[in-house]
């Protein structure tokens, strides 16, 4: 018997229908970074890799190729300036001959000298007012290529106590978002991604979830938070976070990665995989409530190989998603409503210390994929094809500094 249908034959024990889980991993979607794919760094040192992506042409090309081996990415976020370009119409057309298609488009308002004191708190109007055209910039943007998302993160805040008033700040904040959301065609939805520290040391203009909820609150049902899983304080229960934004209908999505200290930007699922799977579990439990929950890998390779490091990053979430999946919700049910603490958490776990890998190999397969993207992937040729073609380049590629 081989080993998946051993463990088809244990779920159908439990009353789960494998076929059903099986046809939402296949389902399942997971956006790429453009980003992930350059030559990007620490604060420190950035090191050339060889056949990094130079340009958004080049990974678009890779993100694709990722796609291919997994069957579940079939969408690239971009960052603006990293990723511009003069004809955003031609590079969705080469998006699409690829396979893949853009999806969510970032603003960058943290790099370019003018924003030292802030960008959407700056208490220069005329500062503010760049910041609003380069929003405008990214909605036109997204229009023409396609997006439905527009995902914003701030580098705001001070590094002193008295060095400005919060709530100040915080009111222009809020009218500079106001006014994004205005300009938002109905077709659009704006995540609002938030960090309790770094660049600013004191104290970040959108530090939480909690600040992230309120100022969507203020704004309309198209604004929704953004949860980036390095972007916590030690200790913090982000599992908890989603379901409470979940409950609300304010959960817009996730930036997968995994830290050890800080915002690390670690491969999603190797620092801390049972925390990866608790906050799963939660989007499984709500059910249609997580529908439109978009699912974004948000990570920079610094030592990795860039493919590799980017095809491991989906199967974590791979794994993640299915042990959620297989989580026999009918005995988690009775154990919580008979207040069997221990029987609740060993129902939990025996999800989480199941091997779904014959699961998702037979997923694969039969999506006509090769069962482990990682050996498909090594088998393929195709780092060393471009590590040939564009040899080692200097380009940042990731985090060029902003115009």
């Amino acid at each position: 018997m081989t080993g998946y249908a051993s463990l088809a034959e244990q779920l159908t024990a439990k009353g789960i229908d494998v076929e059903l889980v099986k046809a939402k991993l296949k389902a399942q979607h997971i956006e790429l970074p453009s980003w992930g794919f350059a030559n990007t760094g620490t604060r420190f040192k950035t090191y050339a890799w060889p056949g990094a992506a130079r340009n958004i042409y080049e990974k678009l090309a890779d993100a694709a190729f990722v796609h291919k081996l997994t069957g579940v990415c079939p969408s690239v976020a971009i960052h603006i300036p990293w990723d511009k370009v003069d004809d955003w119409r031609a590079l969705a057309e080469y998006a699409h001959a690829q396979g893949v298609r853009i999806g969510a488009v970032n603003t960058n308002t943290f790099q370019a000298d003018r924003y030292k004191w802030g960008s959407i708190t700056n208490a220069d109007p005329a500062i503010r007012q760049v910041a609003f055209e380069h929003h405008l910039e990214c909605i036109a943007i997204a229009q023409q290529v396609g997006s439905t998302t527009l995902s914003l993160w701030y580098g705001d805040g001070t590094n002193y106590a008295g060095q400005e008033s919060f709530v100040a700040r915080r009111h222009r904040m809020i009218e500079f978002l106001q006014r994004v959301y205005a300009a938002l065609p109905e077709s659009m939805r704006m995540l609002i991604e938030y960090k309790f520290y770094e660049p600013a040391f004191y104290h970040t203009d959108l530090a939480d979830w909690g600040q992230a909820y309120a100022v969507c609150l203020k704004l309309g049902p198209r604004a929704q938070v953004l949860v980036d899983l390095g972007h916590h304080a030690h200790g913090v229960n982000i599992e908890h976070i989603v379901a409470t934004l979940l409950d609300e209908g304010r959960l817009g999505g996730f930036h997968f990665n995994n830290r050890k200290y800080g915002d690390d930007d670690l491969i999603v699922g190797t620092i801390n995989p049972f925390e990866l799977f608790l906050i799963f579990n939660e989007l499984v439990a709500a059910g249609e409530a997580a529908k439109d929950v978009a699912y974004m890998i948000d990570q920079c390779h610094v030592i990795e190989p860039k493919i590799e490091a980017m095809v491991q990053s989906v199967i974590n979430i791979q794994v993640a998603y299915a042990k959620a999946l297989i989580v026999d919700r009918a005995a988690l049910g009775t154990r919580q409503a008979e207040h069997d603490v221990l029987g609740a958490h060993r129902v939990l776990m025996d999800a989480f210390e199941t091997d779904v890998r014959p699961l998702l190999a037979q997923v694969r397969q039969e999506m006509g994929l090769h069962p482990d993207p990682i050996a498909a992937l090594r088998q393929s040729g195709y780092e060393q094809k471009i590590a040939a073609e564009r040899g080692v380049s200097q380009v940042g590629g990731g985090f060029p500094e902003a115009d």
